[in-house]
């Protein structure tokens, strides 16, 4: 599979709007329902060359890990799929490792009719082990029209194409309680020194600067993914990715001493180092907008889908929570990692083939943009539909980068490297955590690890 990454101009696009303009308010849309329900089926959108067929009586189910509002949120997208074409569509909550959860249920007769995969090394073995099918023409066609080949690319496995991408993620931005920043008389930082300095600042004002959730363990490579890409830089990410160098390179060691800068200190990260491993990732976004301005932690790190959980809490964005770009490392770029989820059929037939050509068109998308917490790849959602002009502008920094983009790194691994709790890259960044001190031994277990997963 391809690797992907913004281009310079992606990261122009979101630093220009975030670096202090990005401070806008958040505010959630309802429906975009007029009080008219469509007809069962067989429909042509107003504007569009989509078309659903009748599917009255059929049903179909679609497997995903999402929980809270972002589960909610795609359910209103499923059900304006059942208004469409009198399908029945049911969720299936899945677990984490989510192709582990399918394994179960293929090995007991039972799997879902669609799945939503997080990483494209999980849709290659979903089709190694022949549990994907192939899209048909309703739903390439679909993917012609509204992405670029680099999205297209990600959904396919040796020229077939198995995946259509619902979703995307700007994975590289930190948020900040507004309020806290204002009584230390900090700025947003640009490099990773500055990072530094303004977590002192926030120390010294006597609150924690950082909150880190490094309990789902898929946070913490996320923050090595970050800095490696900026210090590093993008070839030496790519190869690293396909493991065309060992996890004992020094550029390994380079990026693990500069996140062990951070890590290494336990009175900057809320409840320390064993309250950081502690911390499931939404209690890390939460605990930083709670609390007024003396929260357990300043800052947390991570992509732009934070903005659900924060609208779990009386912080309002842009206001109260503001948000910059990862900084720059050393000399490198500030980096922009992306991650995104893709719709894979594991049961063929005419309604589950139907319900991925739903999603792969912009109507779906459109419906979830104006929830918020969402980015869609599709680039035929009109921006306007997304709820504010910081949502508006990282969708069209995503759509902007065409096909020069990189994806998340421990998304492209084997599975039982880059995405499976208390196993790989997760395991071994949560003992990190907790002893930034063993860099070398970090990088001996990493890349045992990241061999066996490679081999297998």
């Amino acid at each position: 599979m391809r690797s992907t990454l913004r281009t310079r101009t992606f990261r122009k696009a979101v630093i220009a709007v975030t670096a202090g303009s990005l401070a806008l308010a958040l505010t959630s849309c309802g429906d975009d329902d007029d009080g008219k329900k469509p007809s069962g089926g067989g429909e042509k959108s107003s504007g569009s060359s989509l078309q659903l067929p009748k599917l009255n009586g059929e049903s179909v189910e679609i497997a995903a890990v999402w929980t809270g509002e972002e589960q909610k949120n795609f359910k209103q997208v499923l059900s304006e799929f059942e208004k469409r074409t009198g399908a029945k569509v049911t969720f299936v909550p899945a677990q984490d490792p989510i192709i582990n959860f399918l394994g179960s249920k293929v090995a007991g007769g039972a799997p879902p009719d669609v799945a939503m995969l997080p990483q494209p090394g999980a849709i290659k073995q979903a089709v190694d082990k022949k549990w994907a099918k192939p899209l048909g023409k309703e739903a390439k066609d679909q993917l012609a029209k509204n992405y670029s080949k680099g999205w297209q690319d990600l959904g396919t496995v040796d020229g077939t194409q198995y995946a259509a991408y619902y979703k995307a993620a700007n994975k590289s931005l930190v948020w900040y309680n507004a309020k806290v920043f204002e009584n230390a008389a900090a700025k947003e930082p640009k490099t990773w020194d500055e990072f530094l300095k303004t977590a002192q600042a926030i120390s010294d004002s006597g609150v924690t600067p950082v909150s880190v959730g490094g309990a789902d363990g898929w946070p913490l490579t996320d923050w090595f993914e970050n800095i490696y890409l900026s210090q590093a830089g993008p070839e030496k990410y790519d190869q690293l990715a396909k493991h065309e160098i060992k996890w004992t390179d020094p550029s390994v060691k380079d990026a693990l001493t500069t996140l062990a800068q951070l890590w290494g200190k336990s009175e900057f990260m809320a409840g320390g180092n064993k309250g950081a491993v502690g911390t499931e990732f939404t209690k890390s976004v939460e605990q930083t907008f709670t609390g007024g301005d003396q929260p357990k932690g300043a800052m947390v790190y991570e992509g732009d889908f934070a903005q659900v959980n924060i609208q779990q809490t009386k912080a309002k964005i842009g206001t109260d929570a503001k948000v910059f770009p990862f900084p720059a490392v050393g000399s490198g770029e500030p980096p922009v990692v992306s991650g995104g989820d893709a719709a894979v059929i594991l049961k063929d037939s005419k309604a589950s083939q139907a319900l991925v050509t739903w999603l792969a068109s912009p109507e779906a998308a459109t419906i979830q943009a104006k929830l918020g917490g969402y980015v869609s790849p599709n680039k035929n959602v009109d921006l306007s539909a997304y709820p504010n002009d910081v949502q508006r502008t990282i969708a069209k920094a995503v759509i902007d980068a065409g096909d020069d983009f990189r994806f998340d790194m421990s998304d492209q691994t084997p599975q039982a490297f880059g995405g499976t709790p208390g196993k790989g890259e997760w395991k071994a960044l949560q003992d990190f955590l907790m002893n930034p001190k063993d860099i070398a031994g970090t990088q001996r277990t990493l890349e045992a690890d990241a061999a066996k997963a490679y081999k297998d």
